[in-house]
């Protein structure tokens, strides 16, 4: 995925989730809409390098979109309106094998109680597989990426439907596209959000699949690009 142009600025803070405060180099401060609805542990500290982009809507309130954020010299995806395009991205690339070879992919399809399911996929000698997309970019070891960074009763739930997808006959994946490059495997933050390990342990259990993808991240393009192993 080719990013719009980037602009650096440094993060004073971040608040009421969903707004950030950012200085860009002139001294001109603006407040940016962060999209991200966790707790960016580990990534929201005052002063970190962050990358915005610019909408030129003259309906938008917020100008400039919290996109990328340095950490330790490595660049992490933060905004959560990126993930459900760069998996689409990569299962038509084939980088994620286990869901390839399906004639027709969709967006955003109605399944469940008052749910959309991010990518369902389609073809007519497969089970229609139902995919849901989460971003991951919580780091607190090195190397093993954690969701959620916090408490997702949404996340859950979509766990829940997924395995009822799966004994009505179809597959189900959750796809876990990690934006923090240097990730070697992932785990679940169960000391975060137990009810979510409970829920995935019992979505597993029922027959949903599993994936974590790796993105690699440059100011200009993220592109997921290998998988790594989910721990239980």
């Amino acid at each position: 995925m080719k990013l719009p142009p980037l602009v650096p600025g440094r993060l004073i803070k971040r608040y009421k989730r969903f707004l950030a405060d950012i200085e860009f180099p002139d001294g001109s401060v603006i407040t940016a809409h962060c999209a991200n609805p966790g707790s960016m542990m580990g990534l929201a500290s005052p002063g970190n390098t962050v990358w915005l982009s610019k909408s030129d809507n003259p309906n938008r309130k917020l100008t400039h979109s919290w996109e990328l954020v340095e950490v330790g010299g490595v660049l992490i995806g933060v905004s959560t309106a990126r993930p459900n395009a760069l998996v689409e991205e990569a299962i038509l690339a084939g980088v994620i094998p286990e869901l390839s070879g399906y004639a027709t992919l969709r967006r955003e399809v109605k399944y469940g109680k008052n749910s959309r399911v991010d990518i369902l996929l389609e073809d007519p000698d497969k089970p229609t597989a139902y995919v849901e997309v989460k971003n991951v970019h919580m780091m607190r070891e090195p190397g093993l990426a954690e969701f959620p960074d916090a408490v997702t009763a949404r996340g859950a739930k979509h766990l829940v439907e997924l395995g009822d997808m799966v004994e009505a006959g179809h597959r189900a994946v959750m796809v876990y596209l990690v934006q923090y490059p240097t990730a070697e495997r992932l785990a679940f933050a169960r000391d975060i959000d137990p009810a979510y390990g409970e829920a995935f342990d019992l979505a597993r259990s029922r027959g949903v699949e599993a994936v974590a993808t790796v993105c690699e991240i440059t100011q200009d393009e993220i592109r997921a690009v290998r998988p790594i192993p989910v721990l239980g």
